[in-house]
């Protein structure tokens, strides 16, 4: 009897064991977004959470923080990097300044078009920026589509570099876009997004520039109705993960997480391309001008300087730039 009882508590010991073993490997992550209810990237995350929790019968969740409520774009890039988060989809714009190889998308003009960006980010000049953002404690989940940005402002037209001279712009926080609007004779602004709305409102700042759904979900276009397609900059959005957090999934793990998110990516994409069109109807509707630039000659021009610098900067990455300009 005192057998039976010893191995009667011994199996129970076990299965107690195991069942605390099996609850120690799940894994809850804590995601973050700044875009609202609603917009693609938001409706997408939401989907990668959900194809997380499928893939792996519930052994990996993902629970997503939007609207920016656990703090603004570099905080949680800082975050992440060290762990506090372990998921996130940032803009690569703030990114930029902590990965040197990132930072070429942020080079006014360096993309062709969105094609030609999806073509970069799926070659050779891509795992470069990988490899970069790895080294800077990120890893690449996916790409997310965000669109040309475009200068906007509450004064006029932009249809010449002569326009933005003396205006207040605000830029986010690179020294690339700093750089820019003082090539073209602005002033930058650098300031938190959330901050814009009643920057504009107030006069604090002229203008900024986004793309079409941010400058309609924001309500930009009410306070600033001149939109001038200049298309300066194309800059993806990104899914990445705390890079000790993926080095300690197994190769099956791994392989979960970045299908869940390139999935989501093909949703993000398609959502996109309906939202802003969408956008742009909406803005028009509501009393914004928007204006073609259909050469856009002299604003690639004055950013000599700005490319000049950067190299000088960064001459190791010259043939990362090189090999962007010469993708087809």
């Amino acid at each position: 009897m005192n057998c039976l009882k010893k191995f009667a508590l011994s199996a129970v010991s076990v299965a107690l064991i195991a069942g605390f073993s099996v609850a120690a490997q799940a894994k809850e992550w804590r995601g973050w977004n700044i875009h609202v209810a609603g917009y693609p990237n938001t409706i997408a995350m939401d989907k990668f959470a959900e194809l997380l929790a499928e893939k792996s019968g519930g052994e990996m969740t993902l629970k997503m923080y939007h609207a920016g409520t656990l703090g603004s774009q570099p905080d949680a890039i800082e975050q992440v990097r060290i762990g506090g988060l372990e998921i996130a989809n940032f803009n690569m714009g703030p990114i930029g300044p902590i990965v040197p190889e990132a930072n070429v998308v942020s080079l006014p003009f360096i993309f062709k078009d969105t094609d030609h960006m999806w073509r970069v980010l799926d070659g050779p000049a891509g795992e470069m920026m990988a490899a970069g953002l790895e080294k800077k404690g990120l890893v690449p989940l996916a790409w997310y589509d965000a669109g040309a940005r475009s200068f906007y402002n509450s004064k006029k037209p932009i249809t010449e570099p002569a326009d933005v001279e003396g205006m207040k712009i605000r830029v986010m926080n690179n020294d690339l876009y700093s750089g820019m609007i003082k090539a073209l004779g602005g002033n930058p602004s650098p300031m938190a997004f959330a901050e814009v709305y009643q920057s504009l409102k107030t006069g604090v700042v002229d203008g900024a520039e986004n793309n079409y759904p941010s400058y309609e979900s924001t309500g930009h276009y009410e306070v600033a109705p001149y939109y001038s397609n200049s298309q300066h900059l194309i800059i993806p959005e990104i899914v990445t993960m705390n890079v000790d957090v993926w080095k300690s999934l197994t190769p099956d793990q791994q392989k979960i997480v970045k299908e869940a998110a390139e999935e989501s990516a093909v949703l993000q994409r398609q959502l996109w391309k309906e939202r802003e069109k969408a956008s742009k109807e909406k803005v028009m509707a509501g009393g914004a001008t928007i204006n073609e630039i259909p050469d856009k000659s002299a604003f690639q021009a004055a950013m000599k300087p700005v490319y000049d610098k950067y190299l000088a900067d960064n001459p190791t990455l010259v043939p990362l730039v090189e090999l962007i300009q010469q993708t087809d």
